[in-house]
């Protein structure tokens, strides 16, 4: 039995934290131009600014980025940090961990985040061990305990995604927390308002600086889920790596990427790199075409953010339906092309130019391709409001 005494002197032994106040967003940069995971996490960081009753900061670090720091405070943050300097117009880990590191010890954020991208994690991680803290990796939710204990309740998949964990870091501060891009909404731009920008010095010369970039060179025909409008995935129901096919082409005619299960991505029928879900890429797009994908959660929670899921599947009953806005049961080697040829009909008429195309022929195609759409139960119903 542990005595009251006891007990009293395990809580006067806590750390006195009570100096760290507000919520911090790391802005990643490249080339002049912010990552949209850092703006959506200024949209999340005002909820739980707000919570706490604390400030919304953000930390902007380049060279020649003066106008992230308006962009920032226009995404709802309330005081940004600017740091600009020559040495600072590449990433590299320590000149930038420096700034952080420097900037964390001033103003004491209580909470520091940042978007799970290559850069961020690297950054992130080189933080909590200076510091050192805890840091939560590749969260997917985020919420604040409201005061007195004001702790960050960083979640994530565990447990080869069957579970989710809740991780809190009670002994340190600040709390850190890298975030995955497509899960959290930024807040609508305003360029009406207003607040106040800190000029911080970087603290490090060029000659102090081991690492040197010499060039960086930007890897080609990779595609960019996390930042795409328009994804086609397909699953299993695909039935092997040909499946693919005409899902490249429906994407090609709407300007968009194509994306798969994991399911997919297990069987190799396509790069890792094109995977939607909790082990692949987030997603935010303004639409998202689920063909013979049933459902899974592994891969709903990373798409189910979309704001138009068109779901294709013979199974009537397959839970993606649950996900979508529009359902289409049938056979998804009739009713993909039939759509594709449709849009390349309609992009032929209304003078849009089709992608990749030399010719307006598509709009033949699309009339003979189209004539098997009788043959297809389409059934197109709206999504739940109780999602």
């Amino acid at each position: 039995m542990v005595s009251d005494k006891s007990t009293e002197q395990t809580d006067a032994s806590m750390p006195d934290w009570s100096a760290y106040r507000g919520v911090l967003i790391v802005v990643e940069q490249r080339d002049g131009e912010a990552k949209n995971v850092s703006w959506q996490l200024l949209g999340e960081g005002k909820k739980l600014a707000q919570k706490l009753e604390a400030p919304l900061m953000a930390l902007v670090i380049g060279d020649g980025v003066a106008h992230l720091a308006e962009e920032a405070v226009h995404y709802g943050a309330d005081r940004v940090y600017l740091c600009e300097a020559p040495e600072l117009s590449t990433y590299r880990t320590r000149p930038y961990s420096r700034v952080c590191l420097q900037l964390i010890e001033e103003a004491k954020p209580e909470i520091v985040l940042f978007g799970a991208t290559a850069t961020g994690r690297d950054l992130a991680g080189a933080i909590a061990t200076h510091l050192p803290t805890g840091l939560t990796a590749d969260t997917t939710q985020l919420d604040v305990e409201p005061p007195p204990s004001r702790l960050l309740l960083a979640s994530r998949p565990a447990f080869s995604e069957k579970m989710m964990a809740t991780i809190l870091c009670k002994q340190y501060r600040p709390q850190m927390a890298t975030a995955r891009a497509g899960v959290f909404q930024a807040l609508p731009k305003d360029t009406a308002r207003t607040g106040e920008i800190v000029r911080i010095e970087a603290g490090m010369r060029e000659e102090e600086i081991a690492a040197q970039v010499l060039d960086f060179l930007r890897e080609t025909g990779k595609i960019n889920l996390e930042e795409a409008e328009i994804i086609v995935s397909g699953g299993r129901g695909l039935g092997g790596p040909d499946g693919f096919a005409p899902l490249a082409e429906l994407a090609e005619a709407l300007g968009g990427v194509v994306g798969a299960s994991r399911a997919a991505v297990d069987a190799g029928w396509i790069g890792h790199e094109h995977q939607v879900g909790q082990t692949g890429a987030t997603v935010r797009p303004k639409l998202y075409f689920a063909i013979g994908i049933s459902g899974a959660v592994q891969h709903t929670v990373g798409m189910s953010n979309a704001d138009v899921v068109v779901a294709i599947n013979k199974d009537e009953k397959a839970p993606i339906f649950q996900f979508a806005h529009y359902g289409i049961v049938g056979d998804l080697f009739k009713i993909v092309p039939a759509i594709t040829a449709e849009i390349k009909k309609r992009r032929t008429v209304f003078g849009m130019p089709l992608p990749g195309a030399d010719s307006p022929a598509a709009g033949a195609e699309g009339e003979a391709v189209g004539s098997d759409s009788q043959d297809i139960d389409i059934a197109a119903r709206e999504r739940s409001e109780a999602r």
